[in-house]
């Protein structure tokens, strides 16, 4: 059986357990509390639609009348007459009326139609069961990440989020905290300001990204996301933060993600951990080195988001789902965003014990996404430059270099064919001269020496439950090879392709 009889199969078998399997309704954290199906807040989850957007912005509360809806009641930490004896007494708050905590598990099966190994003998001495760089498991079966998270609202519009994940791949050693902060929604309203323009967000988060990596409906993530600057081998730029990392420090925002004006401004400590080796000395430098306390890095996005209904009402209006789904606003956003950071690198020399580089770098970008009823389409474009700070002729300090760049993005589309059925179609593209020379760029006959990794990813999602999703992915991955001959064409060229099904419940 050829890989695409293979992968028919597969895409078969999945469609047929989902046709044949009922609905119902779900019932993580929000759902419990309120007495409602995931799908009041999500179109596909986590992906939120428009009346999501509004309980998240107000600080995980209904946008409007929220006791009226709430079904389990806060409790209360103290009298509400403290208010007014307050400061001689602690300010009275409240505390979700059950444990705000919910579950996620994921699982994953994929099939590669091929990986450097197929082509190239490991070379005599290697240890049994090493492989080549780079290459990808061809079939696999694989647990993905089991988290806990929990979030609600403490009262005076105090929300909080914690989501740890326990383990990632079956091992606990893998799992790490991913958003944990407090949240002072519509703070502005002391000043006089309109409501929500002014609020603040502490701990630790996911950058106010465009479109969302940490809660992401696809399978695989976007690459330019995932995009670290390595210079090449006469550059000293190796720069591993990528936008997808997490974040530490203080965040102002303001305005909604539904409609209108949005802006935020992150203030986070510097999350670049990389090295370099010393010409003088080929000795590596420590890794691993998290913030330059002496800098932070700062993080802006602004975007504005046109509701195109004619009635002012409707565009105004926030509506929760139904059972045949969303009830989404027709819109057009625009957005840009802008990361400035300084990266440290660190070496060893002949006539100092350690150096430390500080390279100035950024990303830039913007970003759109337009909405029809069930059909949104969406894409970002980011710039990267990474300023080469290279050791200077006596290796007593450094001079500037010559930048290393990368641009790209991702264009994708999304159609909800029905209230539990999604299809996805998504392009990826990032182009660094560094990729190719650290041989992760694509090549083909007609561009030998390319720098471009392009990738084409047709997918579609099922809800089995409200709380239970099936998704399948098929990544056509760019020609890639690990030798070239004096005039730049590669040998043995060969794609990755990769099929990738999963199942994912939240609890």
């Amino acid at each position: 059986m050829d890989t695409r009889h293979r992968v028919t199969l597969l895409f078969v078998f999945v469609l047929t357990f989902m046709v044949l399997t009922g609905g119902s309704y779900a019932i993580p954290a929000f759902s419990r509390q309120y007495g409602t199906s995931c799908s009041t807040c999500h179109v596909d989850f986590p992906k939120l639609n428009d009346f999501g957007k509004a309980f998240k912005d107000a600080g995980f509360k209904f946008p409007k009348d929220d006791e009226t809806f709430i079904k389990v009641p806060p409790v209360m930490l103290g009298a509400p007459a403290q208010k007014e004896l307050w400061p001689h007494t602690i300010f009275p708050g409240t505390i979700p009326g059950m444990p705000q905590i919910g579950l996620r598990f994921n699982q994953f099966f994929q099939y590669t139609s091929g990986n450097a190994n197929n082509y190239y003998q490991v070379p005599l001495g290697t240890s049994p069961g090493a492989a080549l760089s780079p290459t990808i498991p061809r079939t696999d079966f694989e647990a993905g990440f089991f988290s806990i998270f929990m979030a609600g609202n403490f009262g005076s519009d105090i929300a909080f989020w914690v989501d740890d994940d326990l383990s990632v791949s079956g091992l606990n050693a893998n799992g790490a905290l991913g958003d944990g902060y407090l949240r002072f929604v519509n703070l502005g309203r002391f000043f006089k300001l309109p409501t929500d323009a002014f609020t603040v967000r502490v701990g630790q988060f996911e950058l106010d990204l465009p479109f969302t990596q940490a809660r992401s409906i696809n399978i695989s993530p976007y690459d330019i996301y995932t995009e670290a600057n390595i210079g090449s081998s006469s550059q000293n730029v190796n720069n591993q933060f990528s936008m997808q990392d997490a974040a530490q420090g203080i965040e102002f925002s303001g305005g909604h993600q539904y409609g209108g004006y949005h802006y935020s401004l992150a203030i986070v400590n510097q999350n670049t951990s990389g090295g370099a080796t010393s010409p003088a000395t080929n000795v590596s430098s420590p890794a691993g080195f998290f913030s330059d306390s002496n800098y932070k890095d700062i993080y802006a996005r602004v975007s504005y988001r046109f509701n195109l209904e004619k009635d002012p009402a409707s565009r105004h209006d926030i509506q929760a789902a139904g059972a045949t789904g969303p009830r989404d606003h027709t819109y057009l956003s625009l957005g840009s965003f802008y990361y400035e950071g300084r990266s440290v690198q660190r070496f060893s020399s002949e006539t100092a014990s350690v150096l430390t580089a500080r390279e100035p770098f950024y990303r830039v970008g913007g970003d759109f996404s337009f909405n029809y009823r069930a059909f949104n389409l969406f894409g970002l474009y980011m710039y990267g430059h990474d300023q080469d700070q290279v050791l200077n002729p006596t290796l007593s300090g450094f001079v500037p270099g010559s930048a290393a760049k990368f641009n790209g993005g991702f264009l994708e589309a999304d159609y909800l064919a029905l209230p539990w059925l999604m299809a996805i179609m998504r392009y990826d593209r990032v182009q660094s001269s560094g990729d190719f020379l650290n041989e992760a760029g694509s090549s083909n006959y007609y561009s030998p020496v390319g720098s471009t990794r392009d990738r084409v990813t047709p997918g579609v999602q099922f809800l089995i439950h409200a709380n239970i999703k099936a998704s399948f992915e098929y990544q056509f991955r760019p020609q890639q090879a690990l030798t070239y001959d004096q005039n730049g064409k590669p040998l043995n060229p060969f794609r990755t392709n990769t099929a990738t099904g999963a199942l994912e419940f939240v609890y």
